[in-house]
């Protein structure tokens, strides 16, 4: 299974966003998305699912064209994981977990005892089976994001979709989640993830690509694709690459420190 967008146009009535993207995501892979806010980053995720039709171009998702195939069957191959997902109801973890079902049941039909199972495996193998009964709006923001997660892993799509799935977390959640979404893609899971920092890409990604003013900038590998040259035209910074391991590599913004910073106080001063 992957998902592939050739030569894409994406964006709403009348305001296009982005044109000329074409991507691959295969399966077992990690391919992330890095752009500036508001750098359309969201519009393409959401014309990669289907939910907004292509202004031109095509998505294709398993060899065949997204635009002719029903939603239920979209939710069979590609699952996905919103940026940001408070919640309004007082659903227990293992309840929204449930929801990833949906797309393999019957019109009208009520979960049966394979998806009841397949919610709490799920629930075990992100390692929060101890939530199962606890309400999700009373769960920290690491945990509401590795119960969608899970959720997404019970839907038993091959391929994940994730919009900033790090955002607004602490260090050791984001560390958490990253680690969940490594060993997806072990699995063999394909995950296409949108980031602001270029560490974790460097951490997971196989592949990177870069959404510069509506169009892909670059892809490939994240060694090849995010140079300093690369991330100053994204970002508008200057960042410094540093080597801290054999196999890590990661990025040190470099700071314009204000006139009188670092100097020896004056005489006198207490």
């Amino acid at each position: 299974m992957k998902l592939e967008a050739r030569n894409l146009a994406f964006g709403y009535r009348g305001r296009p966003v982005g044109r000329d993207v074409s991507l691959v995501l295969e399966a077992g892979e990690v391919l992330c998305l890095l752009g500036p806010n508001g750098g359309g980053k969201t519009t393409l995720f959401r014309t990669l699912l289907g939910l907004l039709p292509a202004q031109g171009g095509e998505v294709r998702l398993g060899g065949e064209d997204i635009a002719r195939l029903p939603r239920r069957e979209i939710a069979r191959r590609i699952a996905y994981v919103p940026q940001v997902h408070l919640g309004y109801f007082p659903f227990t973890v293992r309840e929204v977990v449930l929801m990833g079902r949906t797309a393999h049941l019957a019109r009208f039909a009520s979960p049966a005892r394979a998806d009841h199972e397949a919610a709490d495996a799920a629930l075990a193998r992100l390692g929060i089976a101890h939530l199962a009964d606890a309400p999700y709006t009373q769960i920290s923001g690491g945990e509401r994001q590795l119960t969608l997660l899970a959720r997404a892993l019970a839907q038993a799509a091959p391929l994940i979709v994730m919009d900033e799935p790090t955002a607004s977390l602490d260090f050791g959640n984001q560390a958490r989640v990253l680690e969940r979404i490594a060993e997806l893609a072990a699995a063999g899971i394909g995950v296409l993830l949108s980031t602001h920092d270029p560490d974790q890409a460097f951490l997971l990604g196989d592949r990177v690509a870069l959404l510069h003013g509506g169009r892909l900038a670059a892809i490939g590998a994240p060694q090849e694709v995010l140079t300093p040259d690369a991330l100053r035209m994204l970002y508008g910074v200057d960042v410094t690459l540093a080597r801290v391991a054999e196999d890590r590599t990661v990025c040190v913004p470099r700071l314009r420190r204000g006139r009188g910073a670092g100097t020896e106080p004056a005489a006198g001063g207490s």
